[in-house]
């Protein structure tokens, strides 16, 4: 089932879609751990503040490539290539996207925590 948000991008409404299956689908897609990409990210961000980031081009595309996955989960109709997808935006900013992207991961995957007995 997972979880939705829509974001709007550059004038234009996202679908961003998680549950269960992202860790898999990008895996397949891009041969990598988003939960180790998406930590890398996140160290990277310094806190959300532009002034203090450390974003280098690599962790640039590593954001890309989660946002893509997620918006792709979300809408069938998202172009089959990050590229063509981000070809779509003047704007593309870190600092917008990225907290709500984590907010949302953060939501699917208190969901789906099972609490322990005691």
């Amino acid at each position: 089932m997972g979880l939705t948000k829509k974001i709007q991008i550059d004038g234009q409404d996202v679908i961003f879609r998680a549950s269960a299956a992202i860790p898999r689908i990008y895996r397949l897609k891009f041969g990598r751990d988003i939960f180790k990409d998406l930590m890398e990210v996140e160290k990277s961000m310094k806190k959300n503040d532009e002034d203090k980031s450390n974003l280098d081009i690599g962790s640039l595309e590593l954001f890309e490539n989660i946002a893509y996955v997620m918006a792709k989960h979300g809408d069938k109709s998202v172009p089959d290539s990050p590229e063509e997808w981000l070809d779509n935006f003047s704007t593309f900013s870190i600092y917008q996207i990225l907290p709500q992207l984590i907010e949302l991961w953060g939501l699917n995957i208190k969901s789906e925590e099972v609490p322990k007995k005691k």
